[in-house]
C-alpha cells in the first residue's frame, strides 16, 4: 500500500524520515552498529542506484536511534531499486547471456523436440547416448539429460522453458558475474530532507487537484494516497474549482472514504488503478456534505464519484467488477443532485454514458424516488425506454413532466424518445450548415476547440469570427490540440488511438481537404495569443532558464492512457538512443497462482521503407553477426523469482543489415492481459555492466491494463532517436508474435513517424516559451553547449518575443551564472537553483532547493481563467 512518504520520494526525491520509521512494513533487526556507521553504509547502497544524500537528509538519518535509522534505511532502498527495476532477481533462460546463447536456434529447437518426442525413462538418452544422465525435472517431469543440457547456464527446463524447482538437481549454483571496470559516468539524484511532510503532501496534491489536463492512473493513486492520508485536514485542500473531473472523483471518493479504508493495492504495477469496492464510511455525508454540493456538477461528475467508490475507472473506460450497495443517505443525496441540474444537460449526460448509467441505476433506484426526485426520475425512464402507463401515477406523472419539454422529449408507443444536443450538431454538420453548427457549439466553447479543424473546412469566415469570444474558456490542452492540428499538413497517415481499456490503435490515409491556409493562420494566432494572455497574468519573473532540448518532448494535452514509467515521456516524444555500441532491452514479470503467463521480449527491425528485415526473438535468439541476441524463451513466472529476458541490439550492426527502424515489442504469448500479473515491468539499460546494472537503467515502464501486446517506442538508427509509443497492438486468439505481426508493426512505426514527425504538434519547448516571454525580461537558453541570453525589446509585443525565442534569434553569449533564475523548464535538472524557485526537468537529477513541477503542470499554469 502505498503512502505519502512514497509519493514525496518518488515524485519530488524528498525523503520524510518520520514517515518512513513508522512503516510497519520494514522489520528492524537488532543493530549494534552506530547510526554513523548506517548512515555511510546507506549511502554506499544508494550509489549503487544512482542516488545522493544531501547534507540536511545526511544529518537527519544521522541523529535517529539505529532502529528507525534502519527501517528508514530500509524503506529509501526498497524504493530505489524499485524504481530502476532492481528489486527482483533477474534470471534469464541463459545464465550465462548473452556468450552461452545458441547459435544456431532452429537446431537448438530441433534437439529440444527431438528430445520430448523420443526420449523414455530408464533408457539412454537419445541425443549422445549416455546411460544413467536422463532424469525428469521438476514439476513438469520432462527427461532431461544432465550430460546434454547444461544445467549450470540453464534456469528453467531445457524442454519446456517453464521455471523448475530451485532444489531440483538439474541446476548447478554458478558464481556471481563479475562487474567490470566502468568506462562510463552515470547520472546521479540528489535525495533532500523534506523538513515538513504535511506542508510537502499538501503543496503536491493542491497542484496536482488544479492540473487542467487528465491525468494517468500513477497520478491518480497517488493523489487518493495524499488526501487518504491526511484526511480531514485534506478536506481543506480542495481548491474552489477542481478542473478535470476525473480528478474530482478521486478527491470526492477520499471525503466519503474514512482514513485507512483505501485497498491496498495489490503487489505489482499491473494492478495500478485497480481496486477492491472503497467502504463509504461515512453514511451521514458529516463533512463530505458541502464538497458534493462544491463539485458535483454535472450527472457525469455523480457517474464518475460511483465508479470511483466502486474501486473502477473515472474515465468510465473499464465497468466495476461488481456494484456495490451505497448507504442511503448517500443514494438520495446523488439524486437530489442529478435531480437538481437543468433537465437537458441531465438528459444528455446520461445519454452520452448510456450503458454505463444503466448498470448504476440499479444502485440508485431512481423509480423509488420519483415524488421527491421527479427530474432524476424521468431522465432515467428516457434512458431506459421504460413503458410509462399514463393511468397509473407513476406514468402519469413522469408523461406530464415530459410535455413541458418537447424539443427535448417525444413520447411513442408509451415511451420517451430523446433528440440530444450531440444529435443536433451532428445533422448540422452533416448538411454543412456551418452556421447553425456553430451557433450550436459557441454554447459549449470546449467542443467548439474540439471541432475547429472541421468547422474551418465547413465555414472558415464565420469560425475566425466567432472563435475568440470562446477561447477565453476553453481548458488549454484542447487549445494545444487544436492549434496541432491547424499546423499538420494535409496527405499522411492518421493515426487513431480510442479510448478504452488499452489505447488500441487504427490508421487512415489522410484524405481529407486542405485547411484554408489564411482562416488556419488566423485561428491558430488567436489560440497562441490566448495562451500567451494567460501566461502574462501568472506572476512576473526576474530570469528564467530554458533547454532547448525540449522542442523533442510534446506537450501532455491528456494522459489518461500514459504508463507508469521511470522518464514520463508524452507520447510522440523524440530521445537520443543511448551512445553506447549495444542497447539491452529487458523484461520482467511474476505470474498468479494458478495462472501460467508466458511474456516474450522481441525486437522487430525494419528498412527505411519500413520493409521488414528480420527479428530477434524466441525463433531467432541471434540475428545476423549478433546484430541482436536474445536471452531465451521463459514460458512460466512462478513467484517468487519470476521470470527475465533480454534482448541485446548492436545499433551499428544492426544497420550494416540494412536496418533502420527498430520496435521493440512484449507479447503475451498466451493471451493473458497484463492486468493479471503480480508484477511486470521492462525497460532499456545502455552498456550494462553486468546481467542486469541499477545505474545504467535509461527507462523503466510497467505492464498494466487490458493490454496483450504493448509497443513502448520506435526506434530510428540513422537519426540515433527513439520515439515514445506507448501502444497496444489489437490482439485476437492466442500465440502472439514479431512473426505475425510484422506488418501491423510496420504500419505503426510508419504512422507514428507521419503523425508526430512533421513537427505539428505543439512541444514543451513552445510551452515554455510562452511562459517565459510573457512572464520574464530576460531569459536565458541552454543549448549547442552554450548558454545565451535573451532580453525583452522596450516596447517588444509579448508574442514577438516568444517568437524570438522560439527560432533563438538576437540573443548573445552569456556566461551561464543561475543564480539568478527563478523559473526553469530543462531536460536535464542539472542546475543548482534557490528555494525560491520553480523548476521543470525530464530528467530531474539535482535541481538544488527549487520546488520541482510536473510537465502537465506547464500546460495547467495556462489554464483557462488564469
Amino acid at each position: 500500500m502505498i503512502g505519502p512518504a512514497d509519493v514525496l520520494l518518488r515524485r519530488r526525491n524528498l525523503v520524510a524520515p518520520e514517515l518512513m520509521t513508522a512503516d510497519s512494513r520494514w522489520t528492524t533487526p537488532k543493530q549494534k552498529a552506530s547510526a554513523a556507521d548506517g548512515v555511510a553504509a546507506l549511502e554506499g547502497e544508494l550509489l549503487q542506484y544512482g542516488f545522493l544524500l544531501s547534507a540536511e537528509l545526511r544529518h537527519a538519518l544521522a541523529a535517529l536511534p539505529v532502529p528507525e535509522l534502519a527501517r528508514a534505511g530500509r524503506s529509501l532502498l526498497h524504493a530505489a531499486a524499485a524504481r530502476l527495476g532492481a528489486d527482483v532477481h533477474h534470471v534469464p533462460l541463459f545464465r550465462k547471456f548473452p556468450e552461452s546463447v545458441p547459435r544456431d536456434t532452429g537446431d537448438f529447437f530441433v534437439r529440444r523436440v527431438f528430445t520430448l518426442l523420443l526420449q523414455e525413462p530408464r533408457r539412454p538418452c537419445v541425443l549422445c547416448g549416455k546411460v544413467g544422465t536422463v532424469h525428469p525435472v521438476a514439476p513438469c517431469a520432462h527427461l532431461v539429460c544432465r550430460s546434454c543440457w547444461d544445467g549450470s547456464d540453464f534456469s528453467a527446463c531445457p524442454i519446456c522453458h517453464r521455471r523448475i524447482d530451485p532444489a531440483d538437481p538439474f541446476l548447478i549454483p554458478t558464481a556471481g558475474r563479475q562487474r567490470g571496470a566502468r568506462v562510463t559516468t552515470y547520472d546521479t539524484t540528489l535525495l533532500r530532507l523534506c523538513p515538513d511532510a504535511t506542508a510537502a503532501a499538501r503543496e503536491l496534491a493542491v497542484s496536482m487537484l488544479s492540473r487542467q489536463t487528465p491525468m494517468p492512473v500513477e497520478d491518480r493513486d497517488d493523489l487518493m494516497a495524499l488526501l487518504d492520508a491526511y484526511w480531514p485536514l485534506s478536506a481543506g485542500w480542495l481548491p474552489e474549482v477542481v478542473p478535470v473531473k476525473e480528478t474530482r472523483a478521486i478527491a470526492l471518493a477520499a471525503a466519503l472514504t474514512a482514513p485507512g479504508l483505501t485497498p491496498p493495492r495489490r503487489v505489482g504495477p499491473g494492478a495500478r488503478g485497480v481496486r477492491a469496492p472503497l467502504r463509504v464510511a461515512r453514511p451521514d455525508l458529516g463533512a463530505a456534505e458541502e464538497l458534493l454540493a462544491r463539485h458535483l456538477g454535472t450527472a457525469t461528475d455523480v457517474l464518475r464519484l460511483m465508479y470511483v467508490l466502486m474501486g473502477a475507472d473515472p474515465g468510465l473506460r473499464i465497468r466495476p467488477e461488481r456494484r456495490v450497495s451505497l448507504p442511503r443517505p448517500l443514494r438520495r443525496r446523488l439524486l437530489g443532485a442529478l435531480d437538481g441540474f437543468a433537465l437537458p444537460y441531465l438528459i444528455e449526460d446520461l445519454h452520452r454514458h448510456g450503458e454505463q448509467w444503466k448498470h448504476m441505476a440499479e444502485v440508485l433506484h431512481p423509480h423509488e424516488q420519483h415524488a421527491r426526485h421527479p427530474d432524476a426520475a424521468l431522465a432515467f425512464a428516457a434512458l431506459r425506454g421504460t413503458r410509462l402507463d399514463p393511468a397509473s401515477a407513476f406514468g402519469a406523472a413522469l408523461l406530464e413532466r415530459a410535455a413541458a419539454h418537447p424539443e427535448l422529449l417525444v413520447v411513442r408507443d408509451g415511451r420517451l424518445r430523446v433528440t440530444t444536443f450531440a444529435s443536433h450538431v451532428e445533422k448540422a454538420l452533416a448538411a454543412k450548415d456551418g452556421e447553425r453548427a456553430l451557433t450550436l457549439l459557441a454554447r459549449r466553447p470546449g467542443e467548439l476547440g474540439r471541432r475547429l479543424s472541421q468547422l474551418l473546412r465547413l465555414s472558415p469566415e464565420l469560425v475566425t469570427g466567432s472563435l475568440e469570444p470562446a477561447l477565453g474558456s476553453i481548458a488549454p490542452g484542447v487549445l494545444m490540440s487544436a492549434l496541432g492540428q491547424l499546423r499538420t499538413p494535409p496527405g499522411g497517415t492518421r493515426l487513431f488511438l480510442p479510448r478504452g481499456g488499452s489505447a488500441r490503435f487504427h490508421t487512415r490515409d489522410d484524405e481529407r481537404a486542405p485547411l484554408p491556409e489564411d482562416a488556419a493562420a488566423i485561428a491558430a494566432e488567436l489560440i497562441r495569443g490566448e495562451l500567451l494572455r494567460r501566461a502574462a497574468a501568472l506572476p512576473t519573473l526576474s530570469c528564467a532558464l530554458l533547454d532547448e532540448g525540449l522542442a523533442d518532448l510534446v506537450a501532455p494535452t491528456s494522459e489518461r492512457a500514459a504508463t507508469t514509467a521511470l522518464v514520463r515521456l508524452t507520447r510522440g516524444s523524440v530521445q537520443p538512443i543511448p551512445g553506447e555500441q549495444v542497447v539491452r532491452l529487458f523484461l520482467h514479470w511474476a505470474e498468479p497462482a494458478g495462472t501460467r503467463v508466458d511474456l516474450d521480449l522481441s525486437a522487430a527491425v525494419f528498412d527505411t521503407r519500413w520493409r521488414f528485415v528480420g527479428l530477434c526473438d524466441y525463433t531467432s535468439l541471434r540475428l545476423g553477426d549478433d546484430a541482436a541476441v536474445h536471452s531465451g524463451d521463459l514460458t512460466s513466472a512462478p513467484e517468487p523469482l519470476g521470470s527475465s529476458e533480454f534482448v541485446d541490439l548492436d545499433v551499428s550492426k544492426l544497420a550494416r543489415l540494412g536496418g533502420r527502424y527498430v520496435v521493440p515489442v512484449v507479447f503475451s504469448y498466451n493471451d493473458v492481459p497484463f492486468e493479471e500479473l503480480v508484477r511486470g515491468f521492462a525497460g532499456f539499460m545502455r552498456a550494462p555492466d553486468g546481467l542486469f546494472d541499477p545505474l545504467a537503467v535509461q527507462q523503466r515502464f510497467d505492464l498494466a491494463g487490458e493490454a496483450k501486446i504493448l509497443v513502448p517506442l520506435v526506434a530510428d538508427l540513422w537519426a540515433g532517436t527513439m520515439r515514445w509509443a506507448d501502444l497496444n497492438l489489437s490482439a485476437s486468439g492466442r500465440f502472439h508474435s514479431v512473426a505475425g505481426s510484422s506488418a501491423e508493426l510496420a504500419r505503426l512505426g510508419e504512422a507514428m513517424e507521419s503523425a508526430f514527425g512533421v513537427g505539428a504538434r505543439v512541444t514543451l519547448w513552445e510551452v515554455a516559451c510562452w511562459h517565459a516571454a510573457a512572464r520574464a525580461g530576460s531569459v536565458l537558453v541552454r543549448g549547442g553547449g552554450r548558454v545565451l541570453r535573451f532580453l525583452r525589446r522596450e516596447d517588444e509585443p509579448v508574442a514577438a518575443f516568444a517568437g524570438r525565442l522560439a527560432v533563438s534569434a538576437g540573443g548573445v553569449e552569456d556566461t551561464g551564472a543561475f543564480a539568478e533564475v527563478e523559473w526553469a523548464a530543462l531536460v536535464t535538472g542539472d542546475v543548482e537553483l534557490g528555494a525560491g524557485a520553480q523548476a521543470y526537468a525530464l530528467f530531474p537529477g539535482g535541481l538544488g532547493e527549487a520546488r520541482r513541477i510536473d510537465a502537465a503542470d506547464l500546460v495547467s499554469g495556462l489554464g483557462a481563467g488564469t
